[in-house]
């Protein structure tokens, strides 16, 4: 399948047989600019030779492929949210996350939070993905048809990706890896490495192969508190990698790759935004490059709540002194729920 392989994978396909292997990053820059699966349509291009127009439409033919069974804008906000069907009926969704005009960005330009996984084992308790479950690692082209079938909706370019919809990217660590490097082919999507980030809730086995691997994503770490207890009540994968493990691999990507680690931390009113909550925070990332990431609960069932404006200020000013760079992240979408940790592949 075309869009599920990389521009050397193709080369040496098209060699075994008996095409010229040159011809790959004309295939794969035709192919992705009409679509991930748009094969067919190439197969009578009368700018191909005759036998790569053929290769094509064999290669359609045997394409697995991934429908919009719903999509959803936000009158508020323009956040757009995406439920597809994948081949075997599972669901899941992803949002097209609207850039804001300015002198250095085009207007009408996305980044997709993209999907890795049909649910999540991982069991959150403020994510209504982990309320789901885990059924099964996504494919490197159903997340590629993503990002593909939401540019050819909105009608607009896709300069990035962010692995923070359903799922643990670093548990389907080699499929998304594979999404990133075709979705960076020059040739293909054309989107920057270092416009792709990857969350992780904790995976240290994962972050370490990141970090030896000296992969150029971005890399980010939801963390939601420093405090053991607290943590592995709020995200039971603390309970299988404690504080003290997950800080030594976020210390030894910071190390490795040279680049600030992203730390998300969801607000909860009443749960972990005290004074012991800030100087834990303040401790547990002490020499660390870092940029905390302050991002409000978004918990459909209504146990975990957003903070007071007064509580946030309070929290984030006793945040000061890390020395690092502060950031309340806007989550939108709400109202369709595509926000952060409402994804739910419902058709509601």
């Amino acid at each position: 399948m075309l869009n599920n392989v990389t521009r050397a994978e193709l080369a040496l396909v098209l060699d075994a047989a008996g095409l010229d292997p040159k011809a790959a990053p004309r295939i794969l820059a035709r192919t992705h600019a009409r679509g991930a699966t748009a094969a067919a349509a190439l197969s009578t291009d009368s700018g191909l030779p005759r036998r790569e127009r053929a290769f094509l439409c064999a290669a359609d033919a045997a394409a697995k492929r991934i429908v919009i069974a719903a999509r959803q804008r936000s009158p508020h906000d323009n956040f757009q949210k995406f439920l597809f069907t994948l081949h075997d009926g599972t669901r899941v969704e992803a949002v097209a996350i609207p850039l804001p005009a300015g002198p250095d960005i085009e207007p009408e330009q996305y980044v997709v939070c993209a999907s890795s996984q049909v649910g999540c084992a991982l069991g959150c308790a403020f994510c209504a993905t982990g309320r789901l479950g885990f059924t099964r690692h996504l494919a490197a082209y159903e997340m590629v048809e993503q990002v593909a079938r939401i540019r050819d909706e909105v009608g607009a370019p896709v300069r990035g990706v962010v692995f923070m919809g359903m799922g643990e990217p670093l548990l389907n660590y080699d499929e998304v890896m594979r999404a990133c490097d075709i979705m960076s082919e020059p040739a293909g999507f054309a989107i920057a490495r270092k416009s792709m980030t990857l969350s992780t809730a904790g995976i240290v086995p994962g972050i370490l192969r990141f970090a030896a691997e000296r992969r150029p994503q971005r890399l980010a770490v939801s963390l939601t508190s420093a405090i053991e207890s607290k943590r592995a009540a709020l995200m039971p994968i603390a309970r299988t990698y404690p504080l003290a493990v997950l800080t030594d691999a976020m210390r030894a990507y910071c190390e490795t790759s040279g680049e600030r680690l992203v730390i998300e931390y969801v607000m909860c009113a009443g749960v972990n935004l005290g004074a012991a909550d800030a100087a834990a925070l303040v401790a547990l990332l002490a020499g660390l490059r870092v940029r905390v990431n302050l991002i409000d609960v978004n918990d459909v069932t209504g146990r975990f709540v957003p903070p007071s404006p007064d509580e946030l200020r309070r929290f984030r000013d006793a945040l000061a002194p890390l020395h690092q760079p502060i950031v309340r992240r806007y989550s939108g979408g709400k109202d369709i729920a595509a926000a952060c940790g409402m994804l739910a592949a419902s058709t509601t």
